[in-house]
């Protein structure tokens, strides 16, 4: 398999990693869009939200479990921050691997202006 992200999850690839355990691993997006932009990954190779199912749900819910604690220790959790997930080409969905955005530190309110 040829996945980036299932490369860095690996450590193939070197990243700014920031969170790991047996089931995801986030690390610093490389274009950032806002001070705090971390990418949070699963590290079974799941190419998008579509793929979601019985099988990989609990990794799905460990993720969302585990964002919190993400945004407290990059100091986003009581300003806020948004979480993202892009699916498919027309979705922006740039790497096959699904994976979430927490984006924080600036006003990230929609629609934007």
């Amino acid at each position: 398999m040829d996945c980036i992200f299932c490369k860095i999850a690996k450590k193939e690839i070197p990243s700014g990693k920031v969170y790991e355990d047996d089931l995801i691993y986030a690390f610093n997006d490389i274009n950032p869009q806002a001070p705090v932009h971390v990418l949070i990954i699963p590290k079974m190779h799941i190419i998008s939200a579509n793929e979601i199912n019985d099988s990989n749900k609990d990794i799905i819910a460990h993720i969302f479990k585990v964002i919190p604690q993400l945004a407290k220790e990059l100091g986003v959790a009581e300003s806020g921050y948004r979480v993202v997930t892009n699916c498919g080409e027309d979705g922006g969905q740039s790497v096959s691997h699904l994976h979430f955005h927490l984006l924080g530190k600036r006003n990230l309110s929609w629609p934007p202006g």
